[in-house]
């Protein structure tokens, strides 16, 4: 039986129009010269500058003027090398400081795609049949760095998309705040990191100074200690270093241990090992909080820890209800680094307000996990593909760690012979999960397809499409990369099954499923099976 797809025409594309002011490092030897440079300068002739400045970049940005307030702060430590007391300079100077070492980035110039949908926590206001929704979209700039973008609209009766006026003054979070850690959860990590293969970038301290967190976070003993002045052989391990704190603690204190520890040795390449798994792990949990006066659409989740400097990847959004009722906002996403990746975990109620945790355990070692809307028999249940391969279930007592899986679906079809994985969270329906795949075949083509597993044990296939249920088209077979077609998380609503999806890594759109059609395919196919 055929499948009815129906593509809608909107169309998601890159804009380079969308910037935000990101913080510009230069080596501490031109840094310092340039700030003495403006220091040099007449009163008057750095009014004039500031005013040019603002007077380009005021209509571009929220808040120029704190943002090179906060820029120039970061350049503390190169006062200090040039005997200059801040306290001696006018506000003009030192934001005109903080231009210098600031500078925009086009956060979605290159490409938009890999959407996810789901319900809008704000559903005041619409009309009977509609729905608003919230999409997240990996956006991606210069440099091929990814980072979380939104765009909020209605579905009307048939489905029709009205999208919401998109806001020019984007933000990053104004507050970022640190984690506490748990002392054994933590060593425990730190044991799996060791045994994994290709996990560990081997030069996060040759990027302190390009790293937000790192750059504010190690002392500069760590890296530009003379080697005469390390009189000392005691070892580093990351033993050591924990004994140096209590039960909990947090990322400062960690910090805090770590510039002991450094002063006491003389580092070797396997106690910059010890240094990097702890820097690593540690800089993968925080907390981003968002103005209130910002629209969802000028939301950039840009990469802050160093765990995901190259990117933040195809998340996965989900509305998650607990087994009290309660509702939280969940999305898997892939960190990278420029090297290696980490599976982690957003979780927002409002999203103004996000908290990002690494998922820990045997499980999260590739991409592309997908947790459930709810839990299955007391446990959570997430969708993974651990070999790149195969498709797997996972359950857990603990949404951050993830210790067993077991295959459940295999490539079976010549359209997904190379691998098959999910394409978002599954959905419940009345005649069990309804999943959609993405399938890599014959030239590395991808295509989507769908299954329905057993709602109580959804470790069994009720029924797979033994074609694809949607495969690029002549007009989305070019992009970035050709014969792609991607999708991070679809919905139901007015019983269509709505799909969101990325034509060739370039651009996005949508399209609909009439979700009764779609399911009694599954089940006959399974039927099918049987027989055969």
């Amino acid at each position: 039986m055929h499948v009815t797809v129906i593509r809608k025409k909107q169309v998601f594309s890159p804009d380079p129009s969308r910037i935000i002011a990101r913080f510009l490092y230069l080596n501490d030897e031109r840094s310092a010269d340039i700030i003495r440079k403006v220091l040099a300068m007449p009163e008057k002739e750095v009014n004039i500058a500031m005013s040019q400045l603002l007077r380009g970049y005021s209509r571009r940005h929220r808040n120029i003027s704190r943002i090179f307030e906060k820029h120039f702060a970061r350049m503390a430590p190169i006062f200090d090398k040039i005997e200059v007391n801040e306290e001696d300079l006018s506000v003009s100077q030192k934001a005109l400081i903080g231009s210098y070492f600031t500078m925009e980035y086009s956060i979605e110039s290159a490409a938009f795609f890999n959407p996810s949908i789901i319900e809008d926590p704000d559903q005041s206001g619409i009309r009977v049949n509609e729905k608003r929704v919230i999409f997240s979209f990996r956006a991606t700039g210069e440099g091929h760095i990814s980072s979380i973008v939104f765009r909020t609209g209605i579905l009307d009766h048939n489905n029709n998309l009205t999208i919401e006026p998109v806001g020019k003054m984007l933000a990053e979070a104004d507050v970022i705040k640190r984690n506490f850690y748990d002392k054994n959860k933590f060593r425990e990590k730190l044991v799996e990191m060791d045994k994994a293969e290709n996990v560990i970038s081997p030069a996060i301290l040759d990027k302190r100074k390009e790293i937000p967190d790192l750059a504010e976070a190690i002392p500069p003993v760590i890296i530009d200690q003379p080697a005469e002045k390390k009189q000392h052989k005691k070892a580093i391990s990351s033993a050591f270093i924990l004994d140096q704190l209590g039960d909990n603690f947090t990322y400062g204190e960690l910090m805090r241990s770590l510039s002991v520890a450094i002063k006491m040795a003389d580092i070797t390449e396997d106690q910059i090992k010890v240094i990097n798994h702890m820097m690593w792990l540690a800089s993968s949990h925080y907390e981003i909080n968002f103005s209130i006066d910002s629209a969802i659409s000028e939301r950039v989740i840009f990469p802050v820890s160093a765990t995901e400097q190259k990117g933040i990847e195809d998340a996965r959004f989900v509305r998650f209800t607990d087994d009290n009722g309660e509702v939280t906002y969940y999305a898997t996403y892939t960190a990278y680094d420029g090297i290696s990746i980490l599976p982690k975990l957003i979780k927002t109620t409002d999203f103004y307000n996000f908290k990002i945790l690494p998922i820990n355990g045997e499980v999260a070692r590739n991409k592309g996990m997908a947790l459930f809307p709810r839990k299955i028999n007391g446990k959570y249940a997430m969708l993974c593909r651990i070999d790149g391969v195969n498709n797997f279930i996972a359950y857990s007592d603990n949404i951050n760690m993830w210790r067993d899986a077991k295959i459940i679906q295999q490539p079976t079809y010549p359209w997904d012979l190379i691998q098959i994985g999910n394409a978002g969270s599954p959905i419940e329906t009345e005649d069990g999960w309804l999943i959609i795949t993405h399938a890599v075949g014959p030239m590395r083509e991808y295509t989507l397809g769908a299954s329905l597993f057993d709602l109580d044990n959804p470790e069994i296939e009720i029924g797979r499409l033994n074609q694809p249920l949607m495969k690029p088209n002549e007009a989305e077979r070019e992009g970035y990369v050709p014969n792609v077609i991607y999708s991070c998380g679809s919905i139901v609503h007015n019983e269509d099954l709505i799909i969101p999806y990325a034509m060739s890594d370039h651009s996005s759109s949508y399209a609909t499923v009439n979700l009764k059609e779609l399911l009694l395919v599954l089940k006959t196919s399974g039927k099918a099976a049987e027989k055969e």
